[in-house]
């Protein structure tokens, strides 16, 4: 992008080419994402902890697959710890946790080691999905390779802003 400038007459461009180079709308909606969950953070530690407790060893992943078929719920997705530097898998974990919630609940009464999420944990947890489900959408969107991105950024963040303000 920098020789594009050199090659032409700066003085032919508005504001000397500067407005040539477009930053990628995905990666800074990444940036704002990430900046939003660390201030986050607290609101969603112990759904995290509580997926981890769950999903770092065989024994306690097969007490839980058990435990969600006995209470015949779908075993449809294995739980997912997220990468505190990748939102997207803090989305994902969140998403698979918050579905089997009652198995979480139902957990908790018989796994004295476990502490269950509170209520209000869960509902923070399920408002916080369903925004970053947005994001979600709208990077999977933006980062397509296959048609022009660049028309679809400022409807997409018009709508990202009806989102959070509700």
């Amino acid at each position: 992008m920098e020789i594009l400038p050199d090659k032409l007459d700066t003085s032919s461009l508005m504001l000397q080419g500067s407005l040539l180079h477009m930053r990628c709308a995905a990666h800074i909606l990444n940036l704002i994402v990430k900046d939003g969950l660390d201030v986050m953070e607290k609101g969603i530690e112990r759904v995290r902890d509580s997926v981890a407790f769950w999903s770092t060893t065989p024994k306690r992943h097969e007490k839980f697959e058990k435990m969600a078929r006995l209470l015949n719920n779908e075993y449809t997705c294995r739980l997912a710890l997220d990468c505190k530097t990748r939102w997207n898998s803090t989305y994902i974990m969140l998403k698979g946790a918050l579905q089997y919630k009652d198995v979480f609940e139902r957990l908790s009464i018989r796994e004295k080691k476990f502490t269950c999420p509170t209520g209000e944990d869960w509902v923070f947890a399920k408002e916080v999905c369903a925004r970053l489900k947005v994001f979600f959408d709208v990077t999977e969107l933006l980062s397509g390779t296959s048609y022009v991105t660049a028309s679809l950024f400022f409807p997409q963040i018009c709508g990202i802003r009806l989102a959070i303000r509700k």
